[in-house]
């Protein structure tokens, strides 16, 4: 399935749930990530995810698309590419 995820927590948090999702996912901007994954490795995201955030004050949304055959991305203005950093 293909996944976007978006997030906002606190700055302290920031840096471990943005390594946590860049394990599974493509960074594309500041706290979005998106690409295929399995049902289990996003199980597993998900897992890893709730031990890190504070429910009553961050928020992780989680966009799943069964399939692409429908989906298209568009963009305007300047595309940030990470890549895979390592």
């Amino acid at each position: 399935m293909f996944v976007i995820i978006t997030y906002d927590v606190k700055a302290k948090r920031d840096p471990k749930v943005m390594k946590t999702i860049r394990k599974y996912l493509t960074h594309e901007q500041r706290s979005v990530f998106e690409g295929l994954i399995t049902p289990g490795r996003l199980k597993h995201l998900k897992e890893e995810l709730k031990r890190i955030v504070n429910v009553s004050e961050d928020c992780i949304n989680i966009y799943s698309l069964e399939t692409l055959r429908y989906s298209k991305k568009e963009s305007i203005g300047k595309q940030v590419y990470h890549g895979n950093i390592i």
